[in-house]
């Protein structure tokens, strides 16, 4: 059982350079493996969920070499992908899981795809069902969940379809399932959501349009092999800006972050909470957006969090309620029901861990309501989730004891060497393995 023993107080300080950015290593994997030719990936987290999706394609018979965090994919185009010999395990990822079921079903081979007990347990229907309509044929455990049994024919039916809620990880399954299809797909949001898949298909020389809400592709278009840079991870690097806002006399910059507008929902929350953030040297890395920020304390107060930036900070959330204790006076959220079906429910496991510190938080169908205070130690349960974990280590900066997080070791699937980089910035946080 890992834990996290932190320190209350700390402040943090200098230049920081988080681990690269989850969702796009994903997809530079997935879409460098089905194009032709060799490209070449740099920056790739080395976090347990990324490493499971490159194995699931060494699997399906794909070359990769692995340099640190450079990789090397031999692509073998659209149809080159051949039938793993074993299921395909994805650990904690949902969205490795939700991505791989669109691509293996176009393939003209059955595959198996299983998770750990966490990713066992998250709904998958709303990728399924869009899918089935598409003519993929998918066995799943009982309500839409793995194991899922892929039986692929080789071609799909694109459909248009009109997401209930906003997801990247719907949108993207359906994005690689229309490479597999006959006609054009036409995906329609109710809310933008991050868009790294449209802009990375259009780097392997996919023709995509954006318009209005509206995703459109014709299917069937072969991808050809680029060179990816990975930006570091605004996820990863909101642990630390909250960090900075919270812990008195904090003053970091952290270095080549994307700032994707469709990921950047965290920093317009935490401005309008009244914190000191300032980008810097903004450039382009590939097809993303990526700059430097600088993250000074400050003293933040509670808001009511508008609805049309719930998607653009869905990951983020855990650390901003976190901040929300922080601040002087209420912050509310709704609009956030997805919270719910995350690596675990993280309204309620925030909600009780906020609680166990002595913050009023009081959690609703859809979202939550904390009452800034002062934040005492106390034992918190992370159930396993990562993002829970390091948000009550972030949270340990202002407490008044002693914080021991339990159940772990799950945050090397997203922030590989977090302890370490925390502690380095200022954080007093230990990790005992035992």
């Amino acid at each position: 059982m890992s834990r996290f023993h932190c320190s209350p107080g700390g402040c943090l300080r200098g230049e920081i350079r988080v681990p690269g950015d989850k969702s796009i290593s994903h997809r530079a994997v997935m879409l460098a493996s089905i194009a032709e030719g060799t490209s070449r990936i740099s920056g790739f987290l080395l976090g347990e969920d990324s490493l499971d999706t490159m194995r699931a394609f060494r699997q399906m018979g794909i070359e990769i070499e692995r340099d640190g965090d450079r990789l090397t994919v031999q692509g073998r185009g659209k149809t080159g992908l051949r039938a793993p010999a074993e299921d395909l395990y994805l650990g904690n990822s949902g969205t490795a899981m939700r991505l791989l079921l669109g691509l293996l079903a176009g393939q003209r081979f059955d595959s198996r795809l299983t998770g750990d007990a966490s990713l066992s347990r998250r709904p998958m229907a709303r990728v399924t069902e869009p899918l089935r309509s598409m003519g993929a044929r998918i066995e799943s455990a009982a309500g839409d969940r793995a194991p899922l049994q892929v039986h692929g024919r080789g071609e799909l039916q694109a459909i248009d379809y009109a997401m209930p809620i906003a997801s990247a990880q719907v949108k993207s399954c359906l994005l690689l399932a229309g490479l597999y299809a006959r006609g054009e797909l036409r995906i329609r949001e109710p809310a933008p959501s991050r868009d790294h898949s449209e802009r990375m298909l259009r780097s392997f020389g996919c023709e995509i349009e954006v318009a209005d809400g509206t995703i459109a592709m014709a299917g069937g278009q072969a991808l050809t092999a680029t060179d990816i840079d990975v930006p570091a991870d605004i996820s990863s690097a909101a642990f630390l800006m909250v960090a900075a806002s919270i812990a008195p006399d904090s003053d970091i910059t952290l270095c080549r972050v994307g700032v994707n507008p469709t990921r950047t929902g965290v920093i317009e929350i935490l401005r309008r909470m009244g914190a000191d953030i300032e980008l810097s040297n903004p450039r382009e890395l590939g097809a993303e957006p990526v700059a430097d920020i600088r993250v000074r304390s400050a003293p933040l107060r509670g808001i009511d969090i508008p609805a049309e930036l719930v998607p653009l900070a869905i990951d983020e959330f855990p650390v901003l309620f976190v901040a929300a204790a922080c601040a002087e006076g209420r912050t509310r959220l709704g609009d956030a029901a997805e919270l719910r079906v995350k690596e675990s429910d993280r309204i309620q496991a925030m909600a009780d861990g906020l609680v166990a510190l002595g913050v009023d938080a009081r959690p609703s169908a859809d979202g939550i309501e904390i009452d800034g205070g002062e934040l005492t130690g106390g034992r918190i349960e992370s159930h396993g989730d990562h993002r829970i974990a390091m948000a009550f280590a972030v949270a340990s900066t202002r407490a008044t004891g002693i914080i021991e997080i339990r159940d772990c070791a799950n945050v090397d699937t997203s922030f590989p060497g977090f302890v370490e980089l925390a502690r380095g910035a200022g954080l007093g946080i230990e990790n005992d393995d035992n």
